[in-house]
């Protein structure tokens, strides 16, 4: 059973402050709701000077303690500024903070906001690939077990939305990017997870060692009391079980651990010291496919397990799981070709894990905003079973010459996704898939990856039988 005094900790904070919430999206909002509800005066700001300042009053609520400034801050405004709570989509590095750090000014993520005022336990997962699925997956498990559970963060809903509803024995089970890691202070969950780190995002973070540096931040308020779960076939993520604070609990595919979670023949089990093997997953008994999907059996499992879940609903819940939208989803067959929507698949990494996961010949839609990462290595997946790239977006001459670079020539760049799927339905045979796994975020042409594969679905589905 799980033990009750494994809650956050309590944050007897006087909330009668004067703050400002960078971002008037969807994180934003949640912030100043949350402020405004525990009796903070909240000023949004957004410097883009096409936001609708009605429009974002209304998202607010009828708050009297709440204001709005599009474009810019006044200089006499920020020396009455107690903090800032910035959203995950704005740099700390933008111009406008400047001015924060100069007054000595405290600057937060959404994410420690919402661990000051929520109660209950947390458990809180990061990586460049594979947390969406970990995380939907460890918040099933919890549902089944604890009704009072939340799943928050990049997964779709901010954690300030819900941080005030929680109880002391609330669950709550957060995906959370580098960009929310940037600015955390007390930030400190019961369980953490790192489940790998490959290079991303390095147009926010701009070296790979800042990247993981980052990631790893997740950790730094930890203690022995609480778990970190590392992925020990990840160079990166291995050697952070020396460096953190956090009790370390390892998983492996690869390797038979001492302790940890890994494979016992076909069987995932769960081992500890001085303890018998705890089967959990039978490879035959699972829905979700591919070699990282096992991966992300086995974090949820261990993460699972750690926040005290019994191994009974574990079990049963991982034999149920049918995976999450936007990542390998299988949409229709038309004309004996699959499609499948990968929109999730961000990063080179992520769409490599995309293309080894298909079983048949595949043209592959590639493309999109360029986050400053090579794309040598996930040209170098096709191995023979991608037969025609289609790429669209910002990064598509620079793809194209990579593909060349590396031999591959059969590359179609394209105006948009709706003429790329419609490419696709005129170039495939019969037995073949199509698969949108971009490599690349969706800002530029699309507000988010799910906006992305929601219209890939449509622009499938409209395509004559």
């Amino acid at each position: 059973m799980r033990e009750e005094c494994d809650c956050m900790e309590e944050h007897d904070m006087e909330w009668n402050k004067r703050v400002v919430v960078a971002g008037a999206g969807k994180s934003g909002i949640g912030a100043a709701r949350l402020l405004l509800e525990q009796g903070a005066e909240v000023i949004v700001f957004d410097e883009n000077d096409k936001v609708d300042k009605l429009e974002v009053l209304q998202k607010l609520g009828d708050y009297e303690k709440a204001g709005v400034v599009i474009g810019k801050l006044d200089e006499a405004l920020l020396d009455t500024i107690d903090l800032m709570i910035i959203s995950p989509g704005i740099s700390i590095e933008a111009k406008f903070t400047e001015a924060f750090r100069e007054r000595e000014i405290p600057i937060w993520s959404e994410i420690e906001l919402a661990y000051r005022i929520a109660k209950g336990s947390i458990a809180a997962i990061t990586g460049t690939n594979g947390k969406t699925t970990t995380t939907a997956l460890v918040g099933e498990i919890c549902k089944a077990y604890q009704e009072d559970t939340y799943v928050v963060g990049n997964i779709g809903l901010p954690f300030t939305q819900i941080a005030g509803k929680t109880t002391e024995n609330s669950l709550i089970v957060a995906e959370i990017s580098s960009f929310q890691l940037e600015t955390i202070q007390e930030f400190k969950p019961k369980v953490s997870a790192v489940l790998n780190v490959t290079p991303d995002h390095l147009d926010r973070h701009h070296t790979f060692e800042c990247y993981r540096d980052t990631k790893q931040k997740i950790t730094m308020n930890q203690t022995k009391e609480q778990f970190c779960v590392l992925n020990y076939d990840d160079e990166q993520t291995r050697q952070m079980g020396d460096q953190i604070p956090a009790a370390s609990v390892y998983f492996s595919r690869l390797e038979e651990l001492e302790e940890g979670i890994c494979l016992q023949g076909d069987q995932i089990v769960i081992r500890r010291k001085q303890m018998e093997d705890i089967p959990v997953l039978s490879l035959e008994e699972r829905i979700l496919l591919g070699n990282h999907n096992i991966e992300n059996y086995m974090a949820a499992i261990a993460i699972a397990y750690y926040m005290g879940i019994p191994v009974e609903v574990i079990r049963r819940v991982c034999k149920e799981f049918k995976g999450v939208e936007h990542r390998i989803e299988f949409v229709k067959e038309v004309r004996g070709v699959r499609y499948y929507n990968d929109s999730k698949g961000t990063n080179p990494d992520a769409a490599i894990k995309g293309i080894q996961a298909m079983d048949r010949p595949t043209l592959l839609i590639g493309g999109g905003y360029d986050k400053h990462v090579g794309f040598d290595e996930w040209i170098e997946s096709f191995e023979g079973k991608v037969r025609w790239l289609l790429l669209i977006g910002q990064t598509a001459e620079q793809i194209a010459q990579t593909a060349r670079k590396h031999g591959f020539e059969n590359i179609l760049l394209v105006e948009n996704l709706k003429e790329a799927v419609g490419k696709c339905y005129s170039l495939a045979e019969e037995g073949e898939a199509v698969l949108l796994s971009p490599a690349c975020a969706s800002w530029g042409q699309f507000d988010n990856y799910e906006q992305r594969g929601n219209l890939f679905k449509t622009y499938v589905e409209e395509l004559p039988e």
